[in-house]
């Protein structure tokens, strides 16, 4: 039974919650991006292109897509706390791989690692948090879950880019900090009731592909072509927006190229809360349509080269995306019947990291031929007519 806010009574005493599963969803995620505002020190001490920047962010994201397709549904057998554990031990290993860091191999395997951390979080994580809810938490609970996942995103680059510009070592501190906190996000999953029913003793992995059940087929496809196109945006800020601002804009403060990929997750956090006041449903098409603008001031702060203006498109395309995230993701895990309920969201996820992964090695790719700014004008270009078409399509056929 729910007891209180954040914690449940188990018969054993008062025990954490969904606001402490989110604690830990969040500290997982921030592992993530904590390399962000760092790859240019890396750029200078291995030595490689700005492509090459893009391909190390891809594996991430292949290995979050393997993880989601592989055993995305694992939690749903075994149950949340084991899979929760199991990513904080790969987050850690992650850290220690940029420890060590010599040379590109230790970056991509550091990469993959985190990327498998991540795959197993976005399921197992999100149901945990929303289980872990009594019944009239539920929203505060979803609120929570999307929260922790972007919140944690991008606190990740703000931490590693205040850490890195004030200390003496840049490259080594940021992670020595993660480790401490993954260590903090094990006790505290420890301490999780577990809410799967009759968990399994690590059954057999049965890949479930992309595949949904069918009553949350008709909610996925807009759902999900929505989350595709606002995790675009988050992968453009994320691989290629610290870049942009020291070699365009001629930024060099770490702390502050961190701080303007924040300020996209950040806005992303407030989107969500917006759908307390807006239906699920007429916050998709919204939240597209708010993601228009964002990407439309993105292109002209690239036009400009005005930092100002990024900002600004950074906070109102997060808006966008986060508003429509929170009401695509609630519309698949509501329809999602329980048994299946990690599965769908893990589905979901595949979606939307294809989103945040492929439009962006496209711009690494594109930068080598035409440079870094014309290479995102084409990529926020691409990525208008979709959000466009997204909105349009949630519009016309709103979600049952």
């Amino acid at each position: 039974m729910s007891d209180g806010e954040g914690g449940r009574d188990t018969g054993h005493g008062r025990r954490p919650g969904y606001v402490a599963a989110a604690v830990v969803f969040a500290i997982g995620m921030a592992g993530t991006t904590l390399p962000t505002p760092l790859y240019g020190l890396y750029q200078q001490r291995i030595g490689f292109s700005e492509l090459m920047v893009t391909i190390v962010f891809a594996v991430y994201a292949l290995a979050v897509i393997t993880v989601l397709l592989v055993a995305g549904n694992y939690s749903d057998a075994v149950g949340r706390r084991p899979v929760l554990l199991c990513a904080m031990a790969l987050s850690a290993a992650s850290a220690g791989c940029f420890l060590l860091e010599s040379g590109l191999p230790l970056l991509f395997a550091g990469r993959l690692l985190s990327g498998c951390a991540a795959g197993l979080l976005s399921g197992a994580a999100t149901a945990a948090v929303i289980e872990l809810a009594g019944p009239r938490q539920k929203a505060r609970a979803g609120f929570a879950a999307t929260a922790a996942n972007m919140g944690g995103l991008g606190c990740g680059p703000l931490l590693s880019g205040v850490l890195a510009q004030y200390t003496s070592w840049p490259l080594t501190v940021p992670f020595w900090v993660h480790l401490g906190l993954v260590c903090a996000a094990c006790g505290i999953t420890w301490l999780l009731p577990e809410t799967v029913e009759s968990p399994k003793r690590w059954p057999r992995l049965t890949p479930q592909g992309v595949s949904v059940p069918p009553e949350v087929k008709g909610v996925f496809a807009p759902a999900s072509l929505a989350a595709f196109a606002g995790f675009a945006l988050l992968g453009l800020f994320t691989a290629v927006a610290p870049s942009f601002a020291s070699q365009t804009l001629g930024v060099h403060n770490l702390a502050v190229s961190g701080a303007v990929v924040f300020s996209v997750f950040l806005a992303s956090t407030f989107g969500q809360s917006l759908t307390r006041w807006i239906s699920a449903r007429r916050a998709l098409p919204t939240g597209c349509g708010i993601l228009v603008v964002g990407l439309l001031l993105v292109a002209s702060s690239l036009i400009a080269e005005s930092l100002p203006l990024l900002v600004l498109g950074a906070l109102c395309g997060g808006t966008g995306q986060g508003l429509a995230f929170r009401a695509a993701l609630t519309l698949v895990s509501g329809a999602a019947p329980p048994e299946h309920r990690g599965g769908t969201i893990s589905a979901f996820f595949v979606v939307a990291y294809t989103g945040i992964s492929v439009p962006v090695v496209g711009v690494g790719a594109l930068a080598t031929w035409l440079g870094l700014r014309e290479a995102g004008l084409v990529f926020t270009g691409c990525v208008i007519l979709l959000a466009a078409g997204a909105g349009t399509y949630a519009a016309r056929r709103p979600a049952a």
